[in-house]
């Protein structure tokens, strides 16, 4: 009978000695590696500032990407991070376009009847007077900021300093003038190197290429790769002259966001008599023969100066309508089909299109070899980006870049929400992790917002 219990117990003992001997998951210290972070600063446009629903507003900021950064830096000798933070918590800030007025409040989702009665969710804002601006365009000169990140600034903007002067005397763009240290007279550069920062977070680039984006390459040209590896090393070479490390991040490709790609150049949907009717009138009243509609999806027109024929034609594979683009007269009253065409700030031609592609090749390559040349890490949000496109996990929760549904992007179809500014800095700190041989702990944001519904 004895015999019987050998063999359990003896596979109990060996068991027993397994778990007793298992070794537990020890997750690293925090350590700073080969850098230090008792001072950071961040530089660049919108995406580090914390814009997003098409405003810059308090909350927005206070998590922005910089922001979630230095909680995490405090854990490894960084010390507070000071913003010029909006001057309300309501979430509403101040948007638009800096050179196309007015401003607006931020996005929220609400119910909107269309011009075919139909009530649906929409993104919604709301006109801001100059008058109800004043309190968010009110400068606080003085203050040590170390976000110096500008919603719209180009690198070009960091030298200049005019960017500095108040929205009254006629700069378009009012976010630098809050925080500039001596307006018209500093320069954002020349701020960003009296903080003496031992380490810098830079995203550089975006706006120069996507303040011509998103205006439907009418806005300001791209600046050329050499000029702005100028730039950049004007920037990064001079903030890093006392030894300070930091991070670069690269740029995405246009076509992973929504803004760029929601409304198809051919989403002009119709019926064969539509059609017939359309024909009659361009090709047999206006005589343009290069414009044919048929039954199904159709191309907007466009004006384009290299169509011999009046310098019209109808968008095709490979073009872009903005989501800026007026939605309410595209369904109701025949945008872009015969009353009015798709204006040019609201399309990417061809060529606008091989400009834009151009540009962030060469910027993407430039910012690879700086990263390098000054020691810093990368962060390849470039490709990171292309991964929320097909879509990720974090958290447990899903993530892919469709509009509102997809859990990244804000309501403005161009800025992430808050949820995907915690992802990017993550990104950021892998980067530097690897970079610097560092174990700065990922962040997990749990008061960060997605999209809000009603």
């Amino acid at each position: 009978m004895k015999k019987q219990f050998i063999l359990p117990f003896f596979v109990f003992s060996i068991l027993l000695l397994q778990y007793s001997c298992t070794p537990e998951l020890k997750v690293p210290e925090p350590f700073a590696g080969n850098a230090n972070f008792s001072k950071s600063i961040a530089i660049g446009g919108d995406f580090l500032a914390g814009y997003q629903d098409g405003a810059l507003f308090a909350k927005g900021q206070r998590l922005s990407i910089p922001a979630l950064l230095a909680e995490q830096f405090k854990l490894v000798g960084g010390s507070n991070f000071n913003q010029a933070l909006m001057p309300d918590e309501s979430g509403l800030g101040l948007g638009g376009v800096p050179w196309r007025q007015p401003f607006f409040s931020s996005f929220h989702l609400g119910y909107k009847t269309d011009c075919q009665h139909v009530t649906s969710l929409n993104p919604l804002n709301t006109v801001i007077t100059i008058g109800n601006a004043t309190p968010y365009l009110t400068g606080i000169a003085g203050n040590s900021i170390q976000n110096l990140a500008i919603p719209f600034a180009s690198t070009a903007n960091y030298f200049n300093p005019d960017f500095g002067m108040s929205f009254s005397s006629g700069n378009r763009n009012p976010y630098y003038n809050r925080i500039a240290s001596n307006p018209g007279v500093s320069t954002l550069y020349s701020d960003a190197k009296a903080q003496n920062a031992t380490f810098i977070t830079a995203w550089l680039g975006m706006e120069d290429i996507y303040n011509y984006a998103s205006s439907g390459g009418v806005g300001t040209p791209i600046p050329s790769a050499a000029t702005f590896s100028a730039r950049l090393d004007s920037i990064i070479g001079g903030l890093t002259a006392n030894g300070a490390k930091g991070v670069l991040a690269t740029i995405p490709d246009f076509r992973d966001f929504p803004y760029y790609t929601l409304v198809a150049w051919n989403a002009a949907n119709m019926s064969q008599v539509q059609a017939d009717s359309l024909n009659d009138v361009w090709n047999n009243i206006a005589g343009y023969m290069q414009i044919h509609f048929n039954a199904g999806n159709n191309g907007f027109i466009i004006r384009d100066a290299s169509v011999s024929n009046g310098g019209l034609r109808q968008l095709h594979s490979g073009e872009y309508i903005t989501l800026s683009v007026p939605l309410d007269s595209m369904k109701c009253f025949k945008y872009g089909l015969i009353q009015n065409l798709i204006n040019d700030y609201y399309a990417l031609d061809s060529s606008e299109v091989f400009t834009i592609d151009q540009a962030i090749s060469a910027y993407n390559s430039i910012i690879t070899q700086k990263a390098a040349q000054y020691d810093f890490a990368l962060a390849d949000i470039s490709s990171f980006m292309k991964s929320v496109k097909t879509g990720i996990t974090w958290d447990g929760v899903s993530f892919n870049a469709e509009f509102v549904t997809g859990g990244f992007f804000s309501l403005d179809g161009y800025h992430p929400n808050q949820k995907g500014y915690a992802l990017f800095a993550n990104e950021f700190i892998k980067a530097i992790n690897t970079k610097y041989q560092a174990a700065i702990p990922l962040t997990n944001c749990v008061e960060c917002d997605g999209v809000k519904f009603p």
